[in-house]
Formats: structure tokens, sequence, C-alpha cells
């Protein structure tokens, strides 16, 4: 059969399309074939708490045996403070207690109003790398103004986000711990930036984990060499070091991931070093 060349340009990105598919559709099938258990209203809370603590257990391992293993503790951020147990458990309560008296109840009304639709069609690989960033940098820019806006009226700061701010040299478990109005707050920016741009279920997941892991990053108090800072170039991404600098000295550094809306803003403090 002769094809034009408009013609071979139409199916060779038809091909491609396919292809990006059949990449993630076998995740999507196996994601799809626990269908029960993605439509019951325990589901977001169970996964949010899950892959919380999961992502939170390497650095709470890592806190222990960095204070018997130099080689590990030359990593640590300000290697004069370590969390202790006592610091840790307040924290595992708090995080396990909101998710079930206030996480929960927000979770089953959506389930109620807005039921999981789930397709059987797996997203495109590009669309789901350009949603996830679009949804980073539209969380990173609520949270920034957010984060400013709790610091700059006194107010706001003692009644909401102080509690936040308890530690000043931060560990994982410090990251959900937060205040009801933090938390509601924050977790609205993730949850509606993947509705507003018509996110597929599965890119949607894909952004709380990798939101949740940049969260936990943040706060580790660690600098790694794979720390996710050191593999975006230009600076153009804070971590850890970015967000430590915010816990102990208060006054900068209010986004949560990227470095440009401090750089605008004038509020952009260099990382410490150890």
């Amino acid at each position: 059969m002769n094809c034009s060349l408009p013609d071979r340009v139409l199916l060779s990105c038809v091909m491609h399309g396919q292809r990006d598919r059949l990449f993630l559709q076998p995740l999507w099938d196996f994601v799809t074939a626990k269908e029960p258990l993605i439509k019951s209203p325990f589901f977001p809370v169970l996964f949010s708490f899950t892959v919380y603590m999961a992502f939170c257990l390497p650095y709470i391992a890592l806190d222990f045996l960095s204070t018997r293993l130099p080689n590990l503790s030359k990593y640590k951020i300000q290697p004069q403070n370590y969390p202790t147990l006592g610091m840790m458990v307040p924290c595992i309560i708090q995080s396990a207690y909101h998710h079930v008296v206030l996480i929960f109840p927000v979770t089953f009304l959506h389930w109620y109003w807005r039921p999981t639709n789930l397709p059987v069609i797996a997203p495109e690989l590009p669309e789901v790398l350009l949603e996830v960033g679009v949804c980073l940098f539209l969380f990173d820019f609520e949270y920034f103004l957010w984060h400013l806006l709790h610091h700059k009226v006194p107010w706001l700061y003692k009644t909401f986000h102080k509690v936040h701010h308890k530690h000043v040299s931060t560990f994982a478990l410090t990251t959900q711990y937060s205040s009801v109005w933090e938390l509601l707050s924050l977790g609205f920016f993730a949850a509606i930036n993947p509705v507003l741009l018509g996110c597929h279920p599965l890119t949607e997941m894909i952004f709380f984990l990798v939101n949740i892991w940049l969260s936990v990053e943040d706060h580790s108090g660690y600098d790694l060499p794979w720390s996710t800072h050191r593999l975006v170039p230009f600076g153009l991404y804070g971590g850890a070091p970015h967000h430590d600098l915010h816990h102990l000295k208060f006054k900068s550094n209010y986004a949560p991931y990227f470095t440009h809306w401090d750089k605008v803003f004038g509020t952009f403090t260099e990382t410490h070093s150890n």
C-alpha cells in the first residue's frame, strides 16, 4: 500500500502513541486488577499513610545508623542534631491520628460525591511526565504563596504554622508534623491540581507518590549524593539543604521544591554546608 508523506507521518505518530500506552499498560492493568480496593473509600487514606511511612523508613534507619557510622554521618546537614525515639513517636502518632480523624472523612465525602472512574486504557508516557511536572510546578507555587503568607502574618504563623517549626533540625517524620489547617490546605493543593488538569488516575497516583517522596526528602535532614537537588541542574531545585535552612532561619526559602519563586521574591538564601 502506497502512503503519502502526511499519511506516513500520521501513521508514525499513531504508532508512537500506541507504544507509549503499551509502556504503561501493564502497570495500569496491575492497578485496575485491584479495582475493588482502589474504589474503596478506605483506599486514599491507606495509600497516603502507607506510602508516607514507607518513604520515611529509610531515613529513620539512617538516623539510627549514622550516629554509629561516620561514613553516613557526613551526609547529615546538621550533624550536631539527631532525632531521638522520643521525638519520632509523637510525629507518627499525630500523623496516624490526622489520617484517621481528618483525612478519612474528607476522602469519604469525595468518594461519595465523586466516585472513582478507572478507564481501561493507560495514559501515554509523555502525557504522564508532562502532567506530573505541571502538577509539581503548580503545587510549588501554591505552597510558596501559602507559606509566605503564613510567615508574614504573625497571627497565621502562631495559630496555624508554628507547630510545624517545632523542630529546627528536620527529620523525615516532621514532614507531616503540622496543624490541621496546614495539613488540609496542602492536601487540597495536591488533590485539586490533577483534577483541574483532567489527569488520568494513573497520572494522579504517580503525582501523589512523587509529591510525598519529595516532601519527605525535603525534611529528611540529609544531603545524599543521589538527592533530587543534585540531579536537577543549574540550582533550579532546592531540596533538603534548601528547606533545612528554612527551618533553621525561618525567614527565607519558602518554596518547597524549586528555587525560582524565592529568587523572584528576594527570599532565597544559599544553602549552608556542614
